[in-house]
């Protein structure tokens, strides 16, 4: 049975930077003696099986090099999703969250992400009402969530942690149903545009890695897409057909909402079955 691989990091990528036009030392360092960069590793575990999916976040915005890219666009078995927080659309809050990166610099890296791998879906992080954000940082916010046109938002009311830079030099002075208005008004954004970004895929063939029976449903399969997406399939559909999870199906996308995607099982399959299939035709 096929097993997901999930790579979990943050600054995996090592000391590239978005605003340098030479971004490009993605190292990993494991021991002091020894270290590997990131898109080898990535590549590596991509060869371990043809029928291992590979999923990977959640990489710093400032630290992204080509090679990784180029990696994910070559290999099927890499998902097309990328993971990219933002967390902020102002630069001014951005800079006092000591993020490291201007809102100009993350919607550069999106276009040059998208161009690479036109088809990748991207997620990301939102906090709002982080210290003394003003209306205009919340716009600025807005703006460039309409910008990107993200596939999934995880969005969060800020509040203050301890021993963190803010708690010792800043003020959570945002009343709480302000940012409650906000977290609001970012996933209003959201839901819209990702519902329009997945009906793109209604009428599609979509391979799905089997995760388990609907909690909502024992009459449902549920799993994932390439992209990340929730997909959900009728058990009576595969006659005689048991699905375990970590099974791979091939399934046409039939409807669409904001978060999750329903779907007609087509045929059991194998991750590289599938895209030989698909290449060849």
């Amino acid at each position: 049975m096929p097993k997901p691989i999930f790579v979990f990091g943050q600054h995996i990528d090592g000391g590239s930077d978005i605003n340098s036009k030479n971004a490009s030392n993605d190292v990993v360092t494991v021991t002091p003696s020894w270290h590997i960069r990131f898109s080898t590793l990535l590549h590596e575990a991509s060869s371990i099986s043809p029928e291992l999916r590979i999923r990977w976040t959640s990489p710093h915005p400032k630290d992204f090099p080509d090679d990784l890219l180029y990696v994910i666009r070559e290999h099927p078995n890499i998902c097309k999703n990328i993971h990219l927080p933002c967390q902020s659309g102002s630069t001014i809050v951005l800079e006092r969250m000591r993020r490291g990166y201007t809102k100009e610099a993350y919607l550069e890296l999106v276009d040059h992400i998208r161009s690479i791998i036109p088809d990748i879906s991207i997620s990301s992080d939102f906090i709002s009402g982080f210290c003394s954000e003003t209306d205009e940082d919340h716009q600025h916010t807005l703006e460039l969530i309409r910008k990107v046109k993200y596939n999934y938002i995880y969005s969060f009311l800020y509040s203050i942690r301890e021993k963190t830079k803010a708690y010792y030099h800043l003020k959570d002075d945002i009343p709480r149903e302000i940012k409650a208005q906000r977290h609001h008004d970012i996933n209003e954004i959201f839901r819209s545009d990702a519902l329009k970004l997945n009906s793109n895929y209604i009428g599609q063939t979509h391979l799905v890695l089997v995760e388990g029976i609907s909690k909502r449903s024992q009459d449902e399969y549920i799993g994932r897409n390439d992209y990340n997406t929730k997909v959900i399939f009728s058990k009576k559909t595969l006659k005689n057909i048991e699905l375990n999870p970590g099974d791979y199906v091939a399934v046409r996308i039939d409807t669409a909402t904001s978060e999750s995607l329903r779907a007609t099982p087509l045929y059991r399959t194998t991750l590289k079955k599938f895209y030989d299939i698909s290449i060849s035709t």
